[in-house]
């Protein structure tokens, strides 16, 4: 009589299970994937095809018996080790949220809002571009499909079950540190140049009381501010692209691989 164990069940499985659970943590975070106007169920079967595909390419998982608290615990493990692989990547999407709000506080459209109502977000208009600019140069770099790679990747230099603690967690967190200074370094030729025209305008009222600096300087910020954004656009895919190649990179190194 033919007769098959949990073991083996969970054994045969984990070549899919292991996979799927580990690239969904990591499709919460990387740009495009995590948008909340894919729906779920979307999300689900592309990393579900996903998994299958790249199954032949993993190496086999330990045997885990596939009802067990074990299982459970290992499921949970894999999301969070693909959300702190991916990790790197959604604060340079980040970076750039935050480069709108700076230049959009600079130009006076910080209460220019934009309400999200699928991510139950409001952000700067300016932000929404800059973020909407960011996923699409993210794409144009193939930066979705080198994010793959690395996934598939690391289940060589990451196996299974080997847990969380050992992952360089330490330098993640500084990462939030280095999401606000590359902001301030994308908005730095906006920032200048919008300190020296408010500084303009501070020296003509000061020489020119009688005048009516107000009525004048709105409207030549939010010129000058569209001469910034001019700037900002020319040097951001550069810019950018060397950010994203540096995410990839701690990426890789975070599951161990070269640096």
């Amino acid at each position: 009589m033919f007769s098959v164990t949990s073991a083996e069940i969970g054994s045969l499985l984990g070549h899919i299970w292991w996979p799927f659970c580990r690239i969904m943590g990591a499709l919460l975070m990387i740009p495009m994937f995590s948008s909340a106007h894919i729906p779920q169920r979307v999300k689900i079967l592309f990393v579900m095809l996903f998994s299958i595909v790249a199954a032949p390419s993993i190496p086999a998982p330990p045997e885990i018996d596939a009802v067990s608290i074990t299982s459970a615990l290992i499921a949970a493990e894999q999301i969070l080790v693909g959300m702190i692989m991916a990790f790197p990547l959604l604060l340079v999407l980040n970076a750039l949220t935050i480069l709108g709000a700076i230049v959009s506080m600079q130009m006076g459209l910080s209460m220019a809002i934009m309400n999200d109502p699928v991510n139950g977000t409001s952000q700067a208009i300016l932000s929404q571009l800059f973020m909407l600019y960011g996923v699409l140069l993210f794409l144009s770099l193939d930066g979705h499909l080198v994010a793959l790679g690395i996934l598939v990747d690391s289940f060589t230099l990451w196996p299974v079950g080997r847990g969380i603690f050992d992952l360089p967690l330490h330098d993640l967190a500084l990462r939030f540190g280095w999401m606000f200074a590359a902001a301030l370094a994308l908005a730095l030729p906006a920032v200048i140049a919008m300190l020296l025209v408010n500084l303009t305008f501070g020296v003509l009222s000061r020489a020119a009381p009688s005048l009516n600096v107000f009525a004048l300087g709105f409207p030549m910020s939010m010129m000058m501010g569209l001469v910034c954004l001019t700037l900002v656009f020319s040097g951001l895919p550069s810019l950018y692209s060397a950010f994203t190649d540096e995410s990839l990179q701690l990426m890789l190194a975070a599951i161990g691989g070269p640096k």
